[in-house]
């Protein structure tokens, strides 16, 4: 292995180029691949607590905060205070949102058509279970800080 091998640069590529691409891709709605992860996730669950999104998408509650607030601003979904914690919010898909949905999931298809072309079905089971396998070990080392 060279020094520049370090897997973590592949990684770190291969986000950088997919949030490139998303925010190419989500430029005619008015957001961008900030928001396009806590749009996917309503979709499978609606109506959830923000914090809870949060913990979901393993992302910070400032930057939660500030992709709620753009996908506010935008139409495509509104807060609510949670009734069973009153300190806190339900994020909700307007029909706006609602109507995006066919959209973020094709461009989602496409870009994993994309990582994924010239691998045959083993190549990415192996892949998706590898990845998998690292985000684990990363979790576990994680919790424990």
């Amino acid at each position: 292995m060279h020094d520049n091998d370090f897997s973590g640069k592949f990684i770190s590529y291969l986000h950088r180029y997919g949030q490139i691409y998303i925010d190419n891709k989500m430029e005619p709605y008015g957001i961008g691949s900030g928001q396009f992860s806590f749009l996917v996730q309503l979709y499978h669950e609606d109506g959830v607590n923000q914090e809870c999104l949060s913990n979901y998408l393993k992302i910070d509650k400032a930057t939660t905060t500030r992709a709620i607030k753009k996908l506010v601003h935008e139409g495509y979904v509104f807060k609510t205070i949670d009734e069973k914690d009153r300190r806190s919010y339900r994020i909700f898909l307007t029909d706006k949102g609602r109507k995006l949905e066919p959209d973020m999931k094709k461009i989602a298809a496409e870009w994993e058509n994309i990582l994924f072309s010239n691998l045959d079905r083993t190549q990415r089971e192996d892949i998706i279970s590898s990845l998998e396998t690292m985000f684990k070990n990363v979790s576990e080392r994680m919790q424990d800080k």
